[in-house]
């Protein structure tokens, strides 16, 4: 029995060892990283980062000056038009309202003592002429009574010129006592509030967006703008968007780069045109406006949008990876593959393509769905 188990025993042995030496001198293996022809969608366009905001706001400024008394709304606060936003001290502008009022009373006074001259002047006049025509009075009395009465007409237009301007100066004050009361220019929501008042810069005291319209302002390299036109279609993410793309579309085109008005003429010795140092030296980004709903709010202002301008776009079609092209021919937009055939080996074969993104290209002849392509030219050699 022991001897038996020791003739099995080293049978086994036997076989282990000329297996494990049978697959040390068989030929290696050949297998190669491939990836199949498979049909899908491809979009070519240019990449921009952008930045949101409302599309329609509207800036309440102050329009009096005066201590900020008090502020009835918060950032985030709905509002309707018309709504009390703030008030100002208005104890200069009623004072001089009341001011105005004295004086426009003051003159309507003077005015209907002028006007009682007016007429006695008128009377006299009249009487002056009577006695003359009969010779009962000299004719250098006539001419002192017209010429009182002129006297007469005369001032009481001043006073009515004085007048006017008194109650142009009062509607002026009432205007300037009203507008130390803030309201609501529109229906929306408070985005920004200040806290001091500037009535020479007319620094905005409170902004108020209707949030259910958004505007990203992408900006685009002046290498690609050429390639951007109104109504071209887009899309954008956001970075706490979760993956989620939004669809919006080209409004307009701004023709020059956003900079202050002052920095619009180049010093001496500056190129023209607006600049921004970029890696490789000067380069200009152009605004480019683009609308999208927000209905469901989830887009907020100030956030950082990556936007894709979809330049040619096609769907269901062959689609091979970029890291597949091997090289180019004479021929536009034909390129090499490696095609693998049934018997595992690559082949060379020549296919025309068409758009490309960044990792896939559209095969337009030469392929044919499934069939599997070597990317890179690698493969790797199993013993």
């Amino acid at each position: 029995m022991t001897y038996l188990r020791w003739t099995l025993l080293l049978t086994l042995l036997g076989c282990v060892l000329a297996l494990t030496g049978w697959q040390s001198l068989a030929p290696p293996v050949r297998t190669y990283d491939a990836v199949p022809v498979e049909r899908g969608d491809i979009e070519s366009g240019i990449t921009a980062p952008g930045i949101l905001q409302p599309r329609h706001y509207r800036d309440v400024v102050a329009q009096t000056a005066g201590q900020l008394l008090r502020l009835h709304v918060e950032v985030g606060d709905s509002v309707r038009e018309g709504q009390l936003l703030a008030e100002i001290d208005p104890a200069d502008q009623q004072a001089a309202v009341d001011a105005s009022r004295v004086q426009l009373e003051s003159l309507g006074a003077l005015r209907e003592e002028q006007l009682a001259q007016r007429d006695l002047a008128r009377q006299q006049y009249e009487r002056q002429r009577t006695l003359a025509r009969s010779g009962a009075t000299r004719q250098e009395d006539v001419q002192t009574a017209h010429a009182e009465l002129r006297v007469a007409e005369a001032r009481l237009k001043s006073t009515d010129v004085q007048l006017r301007q008194a109650q142009a100066s009062l509607r002026s004050e009432k205007a300037a006592l009203a507008h130390t009361r803030l309201h609501a220019p529109l229906d929306g929501t408070v985005i920004a509030v200040g806290q001091t008042l500037d009535v020479q810069k007319r620094t905005p005291l409170i902004r108020i967006a209707q949030l259910t319209s958004m505007t990203v302002h992408a900006q685009v390299p002046e290498a690609d703008i050429h390639r951007v036109k109104a109504g071209m279609p887009a899309w954008f993410s956001t970075l706490g968007g979760g993956g989620r793309l939004w669809p919006a579309r080209v409004r307009q085109i701004l023709p020059v780069p956003p900079r202050p008005l002052e920095q619009m003429i180049p010093a001496a010795g500056d190129p023209p045109g607006g600049g921004q140092e970029t890696g490789q030296g000067r380069g200009v980004l152009y605004s480019v406006l683009l609308d999208v709903d927000n209905e469901d709010q989830a887009l907020m202002a100030e956030m950082t949008a990556g936007v894709f301008f979809v330049d040619s776009s096609v769907r269901g079609v062959l689609t091979a990876p970029l890291a597949a092209l091997q090289g180019s021919t004479d021929r536009p937009g034909v390129h090499r593959v490696q095609v693998l055939r049934q018997d595992g080996e690559p082949a060379p074969r020549e296919v025309r393509t068409g758009i490309r993104d960044q990792l896939r290209v559209e095969v337009l002849e030469g392929l044919a769905e499934g069939e599997r392509l070597l990317v890179n030219g690698a493969n790797r050699q199993e013993q």
